[in-house]
């Protein structure tokens, strides 16, 4: 077999196991590593090539299935890409031991395998393209019948019924079915049938239900993970009948008689779970009386309070109530425990003393709460995780961390710890794979002569730390993934890290001259941010295709000329480009044609002198489209694709030389701006980085850090359009916010606007426009924002809802309008009806004088209030970051007008 794969690199620096394998040298199969051969036959009955760096296709022929006499089979952890499981693994019907996890396996599971019947344990886990259906699962593992333990994680088994699992063998200990996309109903009874179970895994099968109410187990269950599953969990009835119970995980799960005091019941509990599951109040602390427990798991509930500290002078006693006026119950100090995670709670005040005392701790993960306080000295030196970030905690960076000398994750960003840190600390964490120390007020300095090497650092984030110079040691890492180091202090020529980097962030910082063409020698490059520097000269001919793994590039906020000289090849990656902010010339590329995966182009702000591109509608998912302030001309339009734009979330034309009608066309195949908005929020872009584009509200330019994909935008002020407003508008029901100031358009304003019931700002000012203000407009109720100034309108404004609300900013230079908040009044309007209509702004005015808040000079156009301050201020507070104060008052005012 060794002679009909081809070698591939080892894993993990795990050297294979073949090359003690010498075709030519001793036959003696005793001495080859992997191998094992029975005593007195000579045959091969063991073979474990596990991570053996083996890679290609096993086909039927392969001289594996001549090795008939083979009782154990492990090909774990190599890369059998492309393969299938073959039919003739039914022919190896001496296996007791099967498992191939994580080796890239497909297609579906060969009926062959009921061929197998002497086995006891069977693991196929992490190939996620092996499919596994109803049928094939009552024929194959019926005839099963001696089967122990099964190993299905990331199997595909979506076609699977959970009733026919009553086919695997009553014979059955182990069971572990994770992220397999079951769904449907795991029958109650189903569990009976396996009198032997001691483990049953089944997380993360999102639309897989069950009741936990009534099962009596007869098991010595030890195991039960049933995370991310839509089971009912009676957890009075499980603590009683289930005392044999060493790890529960129930994360996001339906628990019912949650009683944490319950969970003291059983005694050999080892790990505990209970995460993402909304519980409040203070973290049960009783559970720190179960004295074998090693991790304690809570991360992103609502718990509140403080962690409790070591009760007087005892340190082997812990209090578990951080209230001194209530009963305080006592038990041991928790010396076993190995594992906290409290992430994503509302914690507050110090890290008692206790758990820098513990002697086991491995993984100490305390993240997004509101810790404070310095961080104490670890008396260990057992860390192998540590995460303390998005906290308040200040102070110095404790020297114990850095002789924690198997840490592997170090996760101290965004916090507000100071002082100076040498980055030479860092040499003695040779097994550190990740340090992450943003967001703080951090100095970290290294000397240009230090040359050392983190050989597993793969993950570095250093932004806003203090950093003059690039860190040697950056170069020296060959495994380095990921690197971000924006928003530091460093100056001078561009540096380049090693080829293996994926993701370079080293925006805001001080560099300049031009982009080095050596750039482009990055081949695995997948998101490249050099935004915000003083890079000059043009923008390197090689960018647009020295990798087609590169997703997104952003050379904003530079000083960089010239044209766009990049050719974009066929086939590429790209999803976000931004050169906003340069002082590029000259006309688009066609060759952005081939950019079939862009989502956001941002070309705004250049000195660009070309006619619409309107080839980009050709895009299939482009999102969001910036073209503001450049010398674009002529029609925005011509058309050609049926669909054109259909996924357009933003798009900003504005301050262009634009002229003639608006493109009615476009607007009617603005899809994602009429259908309704998603109902799950989410934020465009990666985990690693996500998008960010620079919005006109109200007049002013707001950096809007991250895109929501609720967020959808037309702007096409500052130009030359002329003709009517189309009434298709009014179709675009997902729309927020509709700017057409300042252009040459005429007509009336279309009724259908009344339609955009999600509209939170319009601005139709400084154009043309005439009649009346369609009444049906006051059908906005999302309404923020109106300026219709300067323009030709006449008659009466309309009153009602939002309209109530808005000053006289929104109508000025109107000089046919009349009615509130004017002071020209319409013939047919009585004074009752104006001093009722104006009596909520003028609320409004006195609230202003009460706080000292001065409105008017906040808010340059109307403002509403009514049901969308629970929406669009959240847009305008979110982008804008105006004070608290500005939120406290719009707050103040809204319960007042709800009453």
């Amino acid at each position: 077999m060794a002679y009909t794969l081809y070698y591939g690199r080892s894993c993990g620096g795990i050297p294979s196991k073949t090359i003690t394998w010498d075709e030519n040298g001793t036959k003696d199969c005793s001495v080859w590593s992997g191998v094992t051969c029975d005593n007195r036959t000579g045959h091969v009955i063991g073979l474990d090539l596990t991570c053996s760096s083996l890679k290609g296709v096993i086909h039927s022929n392969s001289s594996l299935f001549f090795l008939r006499h083979l009782q154990s089979l492990i090909l774990s952890y190599n890369d059998f890409w492309g393969s299938t499981i073959s039919s003739e693994f039914g022919k190896l019907t001496h296996l007791v031991h099967l498992e191939i996890f994580e080796s890239g396996f497909s297609g579906y599971f060969p009926p062959e395998f009921s061929y197998l019947s002497e086995l006891v344990s069977l693991g196929l886990s992490s190939n996620d393209e092996l499919i596994l259906d109803t049928f094939t699962l009552k024929r194959i593992f019926s005839n099963l019948t001696s089967l122990e333990e099964l190993y299905l994680f990331q199997v595909d088994m979506t076609s699977v019924e959970p009733v026919s699992l009553m086919n695997l063998s009553s014979s059955m200990t182990s069971l572990t079915l994770d992220f397999c996309n079951l769904q449907g109903n795991l029958p109650d009874n189903i569990f009976y049938r396996w009198p032997n179970l001691e483990k049953v895994s089944l997380e993360a099968n999102e639309n897989l239900t069950g009741f936990l109410t009534k099962t009596n187990w007869s098991s010595p269950l030890k195991y039960l993970d049933l995370s991310f599953t839509e089971f009912l969990i009676d957890l009075p009835h499980l603590t009683e009948s289930i005392k044999s119970l060493e790890t529960l995980r129930l994360s996001s799960c339906k628990i019912l008689g949650w009683n944490p005091t319950l969970l003291l019941n059983l005694t050999q509990m080892t790990s505990l779970d209970f995460s993402f599951n909304n519980f409040c109040g203070q973290v049960p602390w009783s559970f720190l009386n179960l004295k074998h427990l090693t991790y304690l798991g809570f991360q992103f509930n609502n718990f509140t309070g403080q962690l409790p500290d070591i009760n007087a002078h005892n340190s082997s006693q812990i209090s578990f109530s951080s209230d001194s006026s209530k009963n305080q119950s006592l038990g041991p100090l928790p010396l076993y425990l190995e594992r906290i995670s409290l992430d994503g709670n509302l914690l507050d005040g110090k890290i008692p003393h206790w758990i820098y005392s513990l002697q086991l701790l491995q993984i100490l993960t305390l993240s997004d709460n509101q810790f404070t306080g310095q961080i104490d000295e670890f008396n260990s030196r057992s860390l192998k995780e540590l995460d303390l970030s998005h906290n308040k905690l200040h102070g110095p960076i404790p020297r114990s961390i850095f002789q924690q000398v198997n840490l592997t994750w170090l996760d101290l960003s965004s916090n507000n710890l100071s002082g100076v840190v040498g980055l030479d600390e860092f040499s003695r964490l040779q097994n550190l794979v990740c340090p992450k120390l943003s967001s703080n007020s951090l100095s970290l300095s290294s000397e240009i002569s230090l040359n050392y090497t983190l050989r597993r650092l793969t993950l570095l984030y250093l932004s806003s730390c203090n950093i003059t110079r690039f860190p040697n040691f950056i170069r020296n890492s060959k495994n380095l993934l990921q690197l971000d180091i924006s928003s530091n202090h460093i100056d001078g020529q561009l540096p380049i890290p090693s080829s293996s980097i994926v993701v370079f962030l080293i925006s805001n910082n001080q560099l300049s001259g031009e982009i080095p063409s050596l750039i482009c020698s990055l081949s695995s490059l997948e998101v490249l941010d050099l935004s915000n520097n003083v890079f000059d000269g043009k923008i390197p001919p090689c960018i647009g295709n020295f990798s087609y793994s590169l997703s997104v590039l952003n050379l904003g906020m530079n000083k960089l000329h010239g044209t766009i000289s990049a050719t974009f090849a066929v086939g590429n990656s790209l999803r976000n480009l931004n050169l906003n902010g340069n002082q590029l010339e000259g006309l688009l590329p066609p060759s952005l044609q081939n950019c079939k995966k862009l989502e956001v182009l941002d070309l705004g702000n250049n000195k660009i002198n070309d006619t619409f591109p309107y080839w980009l509608e050709s895009l299939p998912v482009l999102q969001v489209l910036i073209l503001r302030s450049n010398r674009f001309h002529g029609f925005i339009g011509s058309s050609k694709t049926e669909l054109s734009f259909r996924k357009l979330q933003i798009i900003d034309l504005s301050n262009n030389e634009f002229s003639r009608d608006l493109p009615a066309k476009y607007f009617e195949n603005f899809l994602a701006m009429i259908d309704a908005p998603p109902e799950k929020l989410k934020y465009m872009g990666e985990s690693y980085y996500q998008d960010s584009v620079v919005i006109a509200i109200k007049g002013f330019d707001i950096k809007a850090a991250r895109i929501l994909n609720i967020f959808t935008t037309i702007d096409m002020s500052n130009n030359n359009i002329t003709g009517e407003i189309p009434k298709l508008i009014g179709k675009l029901k997902a729309l927020k916010g509709l700017n057409l100031s300042h252009n040459k358009l005429s007509g009336s304003i279309p009724p259908s606007f009344g339609n955009l019931i999600n509209l939170e700002w319009l601005d139709l000012s400084s154009n043309e426009l005439a009649v009346e203000i369609p009444q049906q407009l006051t059908e906005i109720t999302s309404l923020a924002v109106l300026n219709l100034s300067d323009n030709r309108l006449v008659g009466p404004i309309p009153h009602g809802k939002q309209f109530n609300t808005f000053d006289n900013t929104s109508y000025s230079d109107n000089l046919k309008l009349c009615g509130f908040p004017l002071s020209k009044t319409c013939n047919n309007t009585s004074d009752e009806a104006e001093q009722s209509s104006s009596k909520p702004f003028q609320q409004f005015g006195d609230l202003e004088q009460r706080n000292g808040f001065n409105w008017k000079h906040m808010v340059l156009m109307g403002y509403g209030c009514g049901l969308v301050l629970g929406i669009s201020v959240g847009y305008i507070v979110l982008f804008n970051k105006q004070p608290d104060c500005f939120t406290k008052i719009v707050i103040k005012y809204w319960r007042r007008m709800m009453g």
